[in-house]
């Protein structure tokens, strides 16, 4: 055989061998082992980012258990003595009065359980604390979840409106809301408050979300001043998208974690203002209750039956706390610098 015959075998022989070591190669890199992080990277990015906000939520252990005790104590507050006409499982109305059961000490005991008579004693009138403190929950949560909604709404709006059309527009709304943020929340409630509260708890918890917007304002308001300078948007524009099109189309649904996580603290927020102004009597009145007015009522016997503040407080604490919780949950699991679920 002639050199010019070898050289094209030889050349033959030399791709092939690369070839061969080519595949050698894909081979052992589809078959080694992935590092955890690679792992997470391809999960996340297999996932919708609602998968992964979810995903995010669940495994943040403090806002399961916020979640968990505040199901909780909806539950037992609403089927207990029931509402809006709906009997619940116990027999004893919270605003009627009867004779001391064991000079009012609480009957519960937790070994061997039983709730026996009046399982978180009676106040100085006779009346059955355990209800008493159960319709004091049911009015704080339905004021605190009315403050949040009025609070989301004012608050987002004038952020919004605010963050997009800046100019004047912005200029009006941003005094207004500096206005409204100089004057201590407590003390414009207090002013007002109660006044309104004698209409209702519903009028109380709509004065009370009318003076707690403008921190969601103000968040609002940076996030669309930053969002509107996006491609997204100047893309939308472009091809002659409406403002309110692209306000509640594009822009809105980008700021939702910011939303969501505000309101949450605004309600854990709501609790504690109802709880002090009904302390200092200018809260719900009566024949209605809250836990900050049954506190207010039995303040006096604060050295003799302490259980008439152990109760309420304990629920004003569980129910703050649970609300905390959740919503530093929803904060990291909208926190768009995650890039995979935590463990």
């Amino acid at each position: 055989m002639s050199t010019n015959d070898k050289q094209p075998d030889d050349s033959r022989a030399s791709v092939e061998l690369s070839e061969l070591n080519l595949l050698t190669q894909d081979s052992d890199i589809a078959t080694e082992p992935r590092t955890q992080q690679q792992v997470d990277r391809v999960q996340t990015e297999a996932k919708s980012q609602g998968r992964l906000i979810r995903e995010r939520f669940f495994r943040h252990k403090g806002a399961l258990a916020g979640i968990t005790l505040l199901i909780l104590i909806i539950i037992l507050a609403f089927s207990s003595i029931g509402y809006a006409g709906i009997p619940g499982w116990w027999d004893k109305e919270y605003d009627v009065l009867a004779d001391r059961f064991n000079e009012g000490r609480p009957t519960l005991t937790l070994w061997p359980f039983s709730l026996g008579e009046h399982p978180f004693g009676q106040d100085v009138l006779g009346r059955d604390y355990f209800a008493l403190t159960m319709r004091g929950t049911q009015t704080s949560l339905i004021i605190a979840f009315i403050v949040g909604l009025v609070a989301m709404v004012i608050g987002t709006t004038v952020g919004a409106i605010a963050g997009y059309f800046r100019g004047w527009t912005e200029a009006v709304l941003m005094r207004i809301t500096d206005v409204v943020i100089t004057i201590p929340t407590l003390v414009i409630a207090a002013a007002v408050a109660g006044i309104v509260a004698r209409a209702g708890i519903v009028p109380f918890a709509l004065f009370l979300g009318v003076v707690t917007w403008t921190g969601l304002a103000r968040l609002v308001r940076g996030e669309f001043l930053s969002l509107r300078e996006k491609e997204f948007v100047e893309s939308a524009k472009s091809v002659g998208a409406s403002s309110a099109r692209i306000i509640f189309r594009h822009i809105l649904p980008n700021t939702v974690g910011v939303i969501i996580v505000s309101t949450t603290l605004a309600i854990s927020g709501a609790i504690l203002l109802e709880t002090a102004l009904s302390y200092l009597g200018l809260g719900v009145t009566a024949p209605d209750t809250s836990l900050g007015k049954a506190i207010n009522d039995n303040r006096s016997a604060l050295t003799v039956r302490p259980w008439l503040f152990l109760w309420p407080g304990a629920f004003i604490i569980g129910i703050a706390l649970a609300v905390n919780f959740i919503g530093d949950g929803l904060r990291d699991a909208f926190d768009p610098k995650q890039t995979r679920v935590k463990q």
